[in-house]
């Protein structure tokens, strides 16, 4: 005897009246995440694909259809390819000195108990600071004559060195500065991966006979901050990239030209020169850059820092 189980007759209407309203329902919570992407992100974009394509200069009544063309002219002014190689260049000391010189400043602290908040406090002061305003503060601080970087060197009787004003130190002084503003944001997102580490681990390595710092740094420490370190590489990288403030106020592209980079070739073709359409394709390329460097860093990183 078979016994036949049968849903009431009105029950498939009412589930897929149910299924109907909790589609309409999450639609309606991501309607609004939505309209903001497109009117913030999306349709920005499109707008700037649109002018990169045109040679629209700024206050212009018409423009023309230029296709890649800008695209072209781009890749062959030397002015670009020299300010993207030293954006590369900033970015390659930038980022190792700010990420390695964070790991090393939060290992240190995190072992304090009294002073850690005086040193968290002193470290993250530059990331609060407006860099506009400091790049002043360092332009009086580098300063050949007047500033007390060279008064130090020669008290110590080296002879005086004119930071800016050399084009063999002025990418690396205003990378050094970069560093600066950046190691304390860094720290304190080293500082919350130590603190997520068990302290059970360290008691364990103990008893198996690792007792030495380094060797715990290297077995425990290093492995498991592998996703904040990920995460702060990547972010590193990013504001590394987009330097432009320092470049403005202190060197504005000098001295010959040794400081010139990508940011702020963008800012003067677009807000100087009036060449709207033509920025609009230097910042495609611009962002084109940072998208590669972040999806490479973070699939070949990825696999190795989650287990």
């Amino acid at each position: 005897m078979t016994l036949a189980l049968s849903a009431p007759a009105g029950f498939a209407p009412v589930a897929r009246r149910r299924l109907w309203i909790e589609r309409i329902t999450g639609l309606g919570f991501a309607l609004p995440a939505f309209v903001l992407l497109l009117l913030t992100i999306l349709l920005p974009l499109a707008v700037l694909l649109w002018l990169s394509l045109t040679n629209y200069e700024f206050g212009g009544v018409d423009m023309d259809w230029v296709g890649f063309a800008n695209f072209g002219k781009a890749l062959a002014d030397p002015i670009i390819r020299r300010s993207l190689v030293n954006t590369l260049l900033y970015v390659a000391i930038v980022v190792p000195g700010g990420v390695l010189g964070a790991l090393m400043i939060a290992v240190l602290v995190h072992r304090r108990t009294r002073s850690r908040s005086l040193y968290e406090v002193i470290y993250f002061l530059p990331v609060t600071s407006t860099l506009i305003a400091m790049a002043t503060v360092w332009q009086f601080l580098l300063h050949p004559s007047l500033g007390p970087v060279n008064g130090v060197l020669k008290w110590l009787g080296f002879a005086p060195v004119a930071f800016l004003s050399e084009p063999s130190t002025a990418l690396a002084t205003l990378a050094v500065i970069g560093i600066w503003q950046l190691i304390g944001f860094n720290m304190i997102l080293f500082l919350a991966g130590l603190t997520a580490i068990p302290r059970d681990l360290y008691e364990a390595a103990d008893i198996d006979g690792c007792s030495s710092g380094i060797d715990r740094f290297l077995t425990i420490t290093w492995p498991l901050l592998g996703p904040t370190t990920m995460f702060v590489l990547v972010t590193t990288m990013i504001t590394a990239f987009k330097i432009f403030d320092t470049v403005a106020v202190m060197t504005r592209g000098g001295p010959v030209g040794s400081t010139e980079v990508l940011l702020y070739n963008i800012y003067l073709e677009g807000f100087q020169y009036f060449h709207t359409g033509y920025a609009a394709a230097l910042t495609f390329i611009f962002l084109a850059f940072i998208l590669v460097f972040s999806a490479v860093q973070t699939f070949a990183l990825d696999r190795k820092v989650h287990y």
